[in-house]
């Protein structure tokens, strides 16, 4: 078997073997096909696909390629929940407290964010001390201690992945269906949970920009999940303007505490975590009904069990629980400027994309995982959609350290609201649910 053979099977249309795609990766971990060779498979791969059957093969060589997470008798109610990234996504930081203090064991390993704003992990290292490279001993260890572990993607996990995802970045192949639910559920098998919420979003601020496309991304990770052995439950969200009021790193812990004290209750941040919340709770027959687990879930945010569960967390993992009382414990930006609205009207849209790019010319994003990133910047957005600004009163707060990035990062701010008279019609966050269909 050689990998030119299978580099022109792909590229005339043909689906491979099973032994075809282990032949791929295995020659792709021990060396002996070339980059060069990968490469031109991938580009095979964007234009011509895979089948699911296809997709499903190299999604198990991925994990095999690397260690998998085994949590004995854990493994089957252990939960995790991956987004496909969006702007002011903080969900997963507000969510997992919420289901370890349901009982739910999670863990979870996230990345460092690549792109306008930071990941899960940024955000988290946002908070002083907070330790985030655990080993897999340590992960499995505090999830039985304290029913819950965030922590640093490792390269033990999948690094067939790592490999891919490396030469897709330089040769624009990126955007791939098959390759991109791989890629997703590869990670999310090998941390060892059996139950999945998978949180895929559209729109401008989002990698898939229609519903339609998060659709079929959905359906194929849904039904390679089942494939191999694996609960997962695809919510299509929208990403047409960002989540929550807060975008930038520690910006996003201080907002998630807040809805962890219970002071954040009608908003999208609310919704989707009490959403994604119940999801799981019937995933692991906890409960049968969407509306008991929501009332459920809702107690343990108001009775304070869900701010000690991330309390617990935090000092788990060595982070300072001053932070949650005391908001100044964070490192703290030079600048805190109030930008107030032109006109009167009701907010119709906030561009996501361009609140995303003004954050990045902040810094609070990167280019390359080895870029440095600012912790304390970012902008909050006083008014969101469908709300009464009158003119003079405060749109948007940006969190600056640098005079002319603040003027710059100002221009996008100011184009991404949307202000008319006329009130807009709601539209829920929730676009579709999507889970494997019964035998």
């Amino acid at each position: 078997m050689r990998i030119v053979d299978l580099i022109e099977k792909k590229k005339n249309g043909y689906s491979h073997t099973r032994e075809e795609i282990k032949f791929l990766i295995d020659s792709l971990m021990d060396g002996s096909a070339p980059d060069y060779q990968i490469s031109a498979w991938l580009m095979a791969v964007y234009f011509k696909g895979l089948t699911e059957e296809e997709t499903a093969w190299l999604t198990e060589d991925m994990i095999q390629s690397g260690e998998v997470i085994n949590f004995g008798e854990f493994t089957d109610s252990i939960v995790d929940k991956h987004s496909t990234g969006g702007v002011g996504d903080k969900v997963t930081i507000t969510l997992i407290p919420l289901l370890a203090a349901s009982g739910i064991p999670v863990a979870k390993l996230s990345g460092k964010g690549l792109g306008h704003t930071g990941g899960t992990i940024d955000k988290l290292e946002s908070i002083p001390g907070f330790n985030t490279n655990l080993s897999i001993e340590d992960l499995i260890k505090q999830v039985r201690q304290i029913n819950v572990a965030i922590a640093s993607q490792t390269q033990n996990l999948t690094p067939a992945d790592g490999k891919l995802y490396a030469l897709r970045d330089v040769t624009a192949t990126v955007n791939s269906m098959p390759l991109i639910a791989s890629s997703v559920v590869s990670k999310k098998v090998a941390s060892g949970a059996k139950n999945i919420i998978l949180d895929v979003k559209y729109g401008s601020g989002a990698f898939m920009k229609t519903p339609e496309d998060a659709i079929e991304l959905s359906k194929l990770m849904v039904n390679i999940g089942k494939m191999l052995g694996r609960s997962i439950t695809a919510v299509i969200t929208s990403m047409e303007e960002p989540l929550g009021r807060a975008i930038g790193n520690s910006l996003e812990i201080i907002e998630s505490i807040e809805f962890l004290k219970g002071h954040i209750e009608d908003s999208d941040i609310a919704d989707l975590t009490y959403s994604f919340a119940a999801i799981a709770l019937m995933q692991t027959e906890m409960y049968e009904t969407e509306s008991e687990a929501k009332q459920y879930l809702k107690e343990i945010v108001s009775s304070g069990k869900a701010l000690n569960k991330f309390k617990e967390l935090v000092i788990a993992q060595g982070g300072n629980p001053d932070i949650i009382d005391d908001y100044d414990k964070f490192d703290l930006p030079l600048h805190k400027i109030e930008y107030k609205s032109k006109v009167s009207g009701y907010v119709q849209n906030i561009d996501a994309y361009k609140i995303a790019y003004a954050c990045k010319l902040l810094g609070a994003g990167r280019d390359k995982k080895s870029d440095p990133i600012d912790y304390s910047v970012g902008i909050y957005l006083n008014k969101k959609s469908g709300e009464m600004v009158t003119k003079g009163e405060v749109l948007y707060t940006m969190y600056s350290n640098d005079p002319e990035k603040t003027k710059t990062a100002q221009k996008y701010c100011d184009e991404a609201f949307s202000i008319h008279e006329n009130k807009p019609s709601h539209n829920n966050m929730i676009y579709k649910i999507i889970k494997a269909e019964e035998d």
